[in-house]
């Protein structure tokens, strides 16, 4: 007697993205905000900088999509063009603080156990500050602006990096390639830059884009206290900083900066978290 198998066939499989919403959605809004950074004219037509007091505190409409905020500008405007300078500032200081901590824990996995432990203990002073608090005191070294914002969040980051490298440096100094390569007679230098070094980092990139959202969320909130770009620069954490005045008459002025900085936050971490998945999966 013949049967019929119900068990679905090996050959019929849906999209992944289908399987996987939220990863599909955080995809989805990575590619709107780089759209946003590369070509924010494409989005929006209107200067995010052109002021009319008349057009002041318009609720979203059709006229202004996201409403128009004290001066009269295009919430809508702004919030695209502002997309541009909070990447940089987070991208800026996420390579900041990977280059430094490579660099760092690179040096201390390599060298002498008192260098190694003198580093080690530097590194675990800077992890006794909380990043923002780190961050507040390098700004009041240095002084505000966005070149100093951008260092502030990056030197804030490093004792991860550092940490990550090293112990990642200390595995692989005594892998069977690399002692391979130096009975060939390879160079150190040559031993560290083409196996030492691209096997060490290769996890730090995993973090360091999961790190990028952290580095957004810092940069806009030292903006908001005021250390950040100063207005009327389109820039979320400055544009929160202007719109807390303003939350009895316009409380969507504060809205659209948080909500863009929530979900850029959120997509950049799922599809780091799903990177992290998958690399974890092709070494077991």
């Amino acid at each position: 007697m013949n049967t019929i198998s119900l068990a679905p066939s090996r050959w019929v499989s849906r999209p992944k993205w289908q399987l996987r919403p939220g990863l599909f959605c955080a995809w989805a809004m990575l590619g709107l905000l780089l759209l946003a950074v590369a070509f924010p004219d494409w989005l929006s037509s209107t200067d995010p900088l052109a002021a009319d007091a008349r057009l002041a505190y318009h609720p979203p409409s059709p006229t202004f999509w996201l409403g128009s905020d004290e001066n009269g500008r295009d919430a809508l405007s702004r919030l695209i063009h502002g997309a541009r300078p909070s990447l940089y500032i987070g991208l800026a200081a996420t390579l900041v603080g990977l280059g430094l901590g490579t660099l760092l824990g690179l040096l201390a996995g390599l060298a002498p156990a008192w260098l190694d432990n003198l580093l080690m203990r530097a590194v675990d002073v800077l992890l006794a500050f909380p990043d923002l608090l780190l961050a507040l005191v390098i700004i009041t070294l240095f002084g505000q602006g966005t070149s100093n914002l951008i260092l502030a969040v990056g030197i804030a980051s490093v004792p991860r990096y550092a940490r990550l490298v090293r112990a990642q440096t200390l595995t692989i100094r005594h892998a069977s390639f690399v002692e391979a390569a130096v009975t060939l007679g390879r160079s150190p230098l040559a031993v560290v830059f083409w196996h030492v070094l691209p096997n060490a980092v290769q996890p730090v990139l995993i973090l360091a884009c999961i790190g990028l959202g952290g580095a957004i969320t810092a940069a806009a909130a030292l903006s908001f206290l005021g250390f950040g770009a100063p207005p009327p620069a389109p820039e979320w954490g400055a544009m929160m900083a202007v719109a807390r005045n303003f939350m009895a008459n316009a409380p969507w002025l504060m809205a659209w900066p948080a909500l863009a900085i929530t979900l850029t936050v959120i997509s950049i971490t799922v599809i780091g978290r799903d990177w992290l998945r998958r690399s974890e999966g092709r070494s077991v």
